[in-house]
């Protein structure tokens, strides 16, 4: 599709392995890549806070070599941001696979990009979780040392 414009959709949270090679991903469907950043409001509408804040996630995606253009994302719903942007291609990890084939209606080829094995956000945040739970248990469930038994002569 010549000087096609594609629009790679996410939140960008603990940014991984898994949103760089969907944005790259996105960056070989067409000519444009834009990619919208899901705003802090956008992410808690439906899910908790992510751990890191829109301005980061923004920066970081800015930062990227592929995107030629970052924004913020407010709305789940693309219909009106495909229409002003002329979207021709929309990119999406597949833990949405189906939510956004109605854009096909309006004329956008939809692709659900296959995150696979390896990182994701979530994974990542219950991997600290945990590793920073065991780091408290073995910190905080130790013996009381006798004080009298550590006096040196």
């Amino acid at each position: 599709m010549p000087n096609s414009v594609v629009y790679v959709s996410g939140t960008f949270d603990l940014f991984h392995s898994n949103h760089l090679k969907m944005i790259n991903y996105g960056r070989g469907l067409g000519d444009t890549l834009i990619v919208g950043v899901s705003t802090d409001e956008l992410v808690c509408s439906y899910k908790n806070p992510p751990a890191i804040p829109f301005e980061e996630r923004i920066a970081i995606v800015e930062g990227l070599k592929h995107p030629d253009v970052v924004i913020p994302q407010h709305t789940l719903e693309h219909v009106e941001t495909v229409q002003n942007l002329n979207i021709d291609i929309f990119v999406i990890g597949d833990d949405w696979k189906g939510k956004y084939d109605y854009l096909k209606e309006h004329g956008v080829k939809v692709f659900y990009f296959p995150y696979g094995k390896g990182a994701s956000s979530t994974g990542l945040k219950k991997q600290i979780f945990n590793d920073y739970k065991a780091l408290l248990d073995k910190s905080d469930n130790h013996p009381i040392p006798d004080p009298e038994s550590n006096n040196e002569a």
